[in-house]
């Protein structure tokens, strides 16, 4: 994550990374799809204990949320120049180094959780955030309180322990981190906690009791595409280079290319196979096993030892 070093207090300061701007417009955007039932929250749990089922997280399953949110930003921004003229201004929508959080929390829309996330009480964390960096005096709003209380239901249930105090992430340990902007090997000892989960993680917002707040999303662009829902470990492994652009093509899933999504994947499917021995799955990794790419030929060769028993397993391991 060296942008956010590289882009230094721009972050901090609207005006140094956008010449001219007097305020910030905040919004968010719903993302749970229109079809998710009542007892969401649940089901999801329940997918976490089935190893051979793939888990992607939540806000990718469907359409690349960055676009959405940019294109209904522009056609605010469009709103507002036919009332008020015309007028400078810059959207963005997790795509450069903004403060996107603490702008969200000064604005009013939410506070910033114990896993810094943003929260609302009418909401829960399930949206996303996009700004609109303008030259326009606009009439500030006040921030809300916060709501967390005593509750540390995130900080406990990371499977990682990557919340190593409230507000405070170790993105080093967070499994959102490893399997999406972690681009080499994934630890030895974090491997086993990342279990089914091949994109991302969404436990700390699982167990927010806020989120039984959230909302559908209005769009159909979230609905979950085939196999980002409902995937097996095995099918997904399979696809070819070609196969995961294809069906990747306009989702957020695609920026992590087809090497990390086996990387991913290899993880998970030796974590299937500690559970319980798996002919299928060992034939799908021994596949993988002369791959070109390093990277993948070494995390196939860790998930097929985990077929052995775990003193074995400890042996091979050590250099």
């Amino acid at each position: 994550m060296a942008y956010m070093a590289a882009h230094g207090l721009k972050r901090a300061r609207p005006a140094e990374l956008v010449p001219g701007t007097v305020s910030v417009i905040t919004a968010q955007m719903d993302y749970l799809p229109q079809a998710t039932p009542a007892h969401w929250q649940g089901l999801e749990f329940e997918r976490l204990t089935h190893p051979a089922e793939a888990v992607v997280s939540l806000y990718a399953r469907g359409r690349d949320y960055h676009k959405v949110m940019r294109q209904r930003l522009q056609q605010l921004s469009d709103r507002i120049a036919a009332e008020l003229g015309p007028f400078g201004h810059r959207v963005f929508a997790d795509s450069a180094p903004v403060l996107e959080v603490a702008l969200a929390a000064r604005s009013g829309l939410g506070w910033r959780g114990k896993h810094t996330l943003l929260l609302s009480r009418t909401a829960g964390s399930m949206f996303f955030l996009g700004e609109i960096y303008v030259d326009l005096a606009l009439p500030a709003t006040a921030p809300v309180s916060q709501h967390c209380g005593s509750c540390a239901a995130c900080i406990k249930i990371c499977p990682t322990q990557a919340i190593v105090a409230a507000q405070q992430l170790d993105a080093r340990r967070c499994i959102s981190y490893l399997t999406i902007e972690h681009a080499g090997a994934i630890p030895l000892e974090l491997r086993a906690l990342i279990g089914n989960r091949i994109y991302g993680c969404d436990d700390c917002q699982l167990i927010c009791p806020w989120n039984k707040f959230a909302q559908r999303s209005t769009l159909a662009d979230f609905t979950a595409r085939p196999g980002f829902a409902d995937g097996q470990l095995t099918s997904l492994f399979a696809w070819t280079e070609e196969e995961f652009l294809r069906f990747t093509e306009g989702t957020p899933i695609r920026r992590i290319g087809h090497e990390r999504w086996l990387r991913n994947i290899a993880v998970a499917l030796g974590n299937a196979l500690r559970a319980a021995p798996n002919p299928g799955m060992v034939s799908a990794l021994s596949q993988r096993a002369q791959h070109p790419s390093a990277l993948i030929r070494e995390h196939v060769a860790w998930a097929l030892n985990q077929t052995q028993p775990t003193q074995e397993r400890t042996n091979a391991q050590q250099p």
